[in-house]
């Protein structure tokens, strides 16, 4: 079975001796109290639950899955996993962040980000039936009215009730325009809801009193494609005006899919057969409240292949430092064993630093991406607000894609490390590998998610915003620039930003007249994206630990960190070069593959 020791130290590395998160939260009236003490403990007794609830239930819940009543359409989840949802109640984790106003704590973005990656880390699939709730409480603080919000908040805030978004349909998936899902408007303003939704997440379960759907559905008079979808709330059981709960509605699970990972949590087929709802927004303006949810859950997403990358690393280094076989090409190691622990082989590193290097990086790149929500919500600065959101937006494809991306390849890394146990069940290797893929296709695919960046955050407005990631990159140069123990941190993350601006232009160039020159560069685009992304957060980590070892500090965690740095910069950051190369022949080559396709 795996273990798992929640990251502490470095997370509070990264929050506080990188990004300086309190001083950044204290700037904001909300959070003018907020401390580094404050955060730490939360964080420790959040990754108690982690690692001493969650964790023991992953394998076994992956085992047993989740059962469908078809008579009553009940969902039954695995064994201990109402009773670990009690427990998540009882200990306040479902508030952690929200509103106070509504019975939230009111704690930082970035504390729930890494309490989060700790629950990720130990049990995915179970995290998923709290986490969606999240996005469809920001869909509802955002767009909906007072009594909506009255009616649903607390008990989502709380988590008695939980939430989910119903987008997909058997015939349409990312192209929602295509939907059939119908809403007839009742003469007591609610809707009549009718349709059918595939892939939901979460759709149906024994955890909680309620769920509360966001459905996507077309009015009887809306426009064709995606200017005609609305969004309305469709909860299981009707709520009378007193709070407490009525009728049951018409929306039920039709089926549970058979999946090759995250078994233990219900991916629902639902039917709507006159469901009765309420609007949130306007009318066939369905998608502001939706964008709300499905930018939360691609950051989401991105945090799950973070916690699969950190716990995968971890069993396979205490595997690596275990398990002997054959000498080290140097010399032996272990003189008093037949053999030396496959950790002294190089290619056996590598692996092992291409997950911890990853995970890292992506932790300091969700953290800070915690923050610029904070600031886009919280900061007395409108400009700062403005800034914080546009830098969202370009990072959240980033998130989505680069991170669930390099968890592929670290789950994999790790898995591989076991050589023929890390195919076996009972290590736990196999599951992280199998539960991860989902991660590169939900929430909009690898490919749509570079679609968004190329197209439309960064060649949509001429690179503005992506100017804006490069000025946080020329500061750290031009602070370190001269620094001759940064120089192999600094220098490549120069060259790169400088030919950035150049490879931007002539796909955006080729684009205009091309528009599948576009779509044959993105994903190339933005695994480039991603490293200069990653390395501007690794030179600032190699940054910290070199000052704190030219103090004295003589904690090996700061060695560690320069160690990975290095191993980054040497043997993953490089790949740029070939991604860019490979962008730049164009679609042709995809293109004019007919009879490659017959």
């Amino acid at each position: 079975m795996a273990t798992y020791t929640p990251p502490l130290r470095d997370m509070q590395f990264v929050m506080h001796e990188v990004l300086n998160v309190t001083a950044d939260l204290q700037a904001m009236p909300m959070h003018a109290d907020m401390d580094a003490d404050t955060i730490n403990a939360v964080l420790e007794e959040g990754g108690k639950f982690a690692a001493e609830v969650l964790l023991p239930l992953n394998i076994t819940g992956d085992a047993e899955g989740c059962q469908l009543d078809v008579s009553t359409h009940a969902v039954t989840t695995p064994s201990g996993y109402k009773e670990a949802y009690k427990q998540y109640i009882e200990g306040g984790w479902a508030a952690l962040a929200c509103d106070p106003a509504f019975g939230g704590q009111g704690l930082p973005m970035v504390v729930n980000q890494c309490f989060y990656e700790m629950m990720n880390s130990a049990n995915q699939a179970w995290t998923m039936y709290p986490g969606l709730t999240h996005g469809a409480y920001a869909a509802l603080h955002t767009h909906g009215t007072d009594e909506q919000k009255q009616t649903y908040l607390h008990k989502m805030t709380s988590g008695e009730w939980t939430g989910t978004m119903c987008l997909t349909e058997p015939h349409c998936g990312t192209d929602l325009g295509l939907m059939r899902t119908k809403a007839e408007p009742q003469a007591d303003g609610t809707y009549k809801i009718t349709g059918n939704k595939i892939f939901i997440s979460a759709g149906e379960h024994d955890l909680a009193d309620n769920i509360i759907h966001l459905v996507l559905a077309r009015l009887p008079d809306a426009p064709p494609g995606i200017k005609g979808v609305s969004l309305f709330i469709v909860p299981k059981f009707m709520v009378n005006a007193d709070g407490s709960l009525g009728a049951r509605n018409g929306i039920y699970c039709g089926g549970l899919e058979h999946k090759m990972g995250i078994k233990s949590n219900a991916t629902a087929q639902i039917v709507l057969d006159g469901a009765v709802g309420t609007m949130v927004g306007q009318p066939n303006k369905g998608m502001q409240g939706m964008f709300v949810m499905m930018n939360a859950a691609r950051l989401g997403v991105g945090n799950q292949s973070l916690g699969l990358t950190e716990v995968a690393f971890q069993n396979a280094l205490a595997y690596a430092k275990d398990r002997i076989q054959m000498r080290s090409l140097t010399g032996v190691k272990a003189k008093d064993k037949p053999a030396d622990p496959i950790i002294v082989h190089p290619d056996v590193r590598k692996m092992l630093l291409t997950a911890k290097a990853y995970a890292e990086g992506g932790r300091a790149l969700l953290c800070f991406s915690a923050m610029l929500l904070e600031k886009e919500h919280g900061h007395p600065d409108e400009k700062v607000r403005k800034e914080s959101g546009e830098l969202l937006a370009l990072l959240t494809p980033i998130c989505k894609a680069f991170l669930t991306d390099n968890g592929h390849i670290s789950t994999n890394a790790c898995m591989q490390v076991f050589g023929g146990h890390g195919f076996i069940k009972e290590w736990g290797m196999e599951q992280f590998v199998r539960d991860n893929r989902i991660n590169m296709i939900y929430e909009g695919t690898n490919t749509i998610q570079s679609l968004d960046l190329l197209g439309r955050k960064v060649l949509g407005n001429n690179g503005a915003t992506l100017k804006k990631f490069g000025k946080l990159v020329g500061a750290l140069v031009a602070e370190e620039g001269v620094n001759e123990k940064m120089a192999e941190f600094i220098t490549p993350i120069a060259i790169l930003g400088e030919q950035m601006t150049k490879f931007t232009t002539e796909i955006g160039f080729k684009g205009f007249q091309n528009p599948d020159e576009v779509g044959a560069a993105a994903v190339d685009y933005l695994r480039v994206a991603g490293h200069l992304v990653f390395g501007y957060f690794w030179a600032r980590m190699a940054q910290v630990a070199l000052k704190q070892i030219a103090a004295g500090n003589t904690d090996p965690f700061y060695v560690g960190k320069l160690q990975t740095a290095r191993f980054y910069f040497a043997k993953l950051f490089p790949e740029t070069a070939t991604l860019m190369r490979t962008a730049r022949t164009g679609s042709k080559v995809l293109m004019d593959t007919d009879a490659a396709l017959a």
